[in-house]
């Protein structure tokens, strides 16, 4: 069974820096392009950041996540980063790593971001 594990979110101030993980495990075939959503209380999951199998970003999406926020990935351990710089309290969500593995939409449980003073 093919499982998406998030980590590395949490509580910081606005300025500060976050960087989360994600790591696909249960695997049989190749992982292709793998993304970064979001969804904040009261709002639509959105697309943050794709990225392809052989690093090519596919989209940095969600227009206040431009320049701040980095996608990148490690295909020798399975896992994809979001590294996310000068965090505003708007970029306070659920975080959500996702694939499409053989055509099955696989998502991760979430990791909680918190950007409050």
């Amino acid at each position: 069974q093919v499982r998406l594990v998030e980590s590395g979110g949490g509580l910081v101030q606005p300025g500060g820096s976050l960087s989360l993980s994600c790591t696909v495990s249960g695997f049989t075939s190749a992982i292709g392009a793998m993304s970064w959503y979001r969804q904040a209380p009261g709002k639509e999951r959105e697309l943050v950041a794709s990225i392809t199998s052989n690093g090519f970003l596919v989209t940095n999406n969600a227009d206040s996540a431009k320049g701040r926020f980095t996608i990148s990935r490690d295909n020798a351990k399975n896992t994809v980063i979001l590294q996310m710089n000068n965090l505003k309290p708007e970029d306070t969500a659920l975080y959500y790593c996702h694939t499409d593995y053989n055509g099955v939409n696989l998502w991760g449980q979430g990791t909680q971001v918190t950007v409050s003073s």
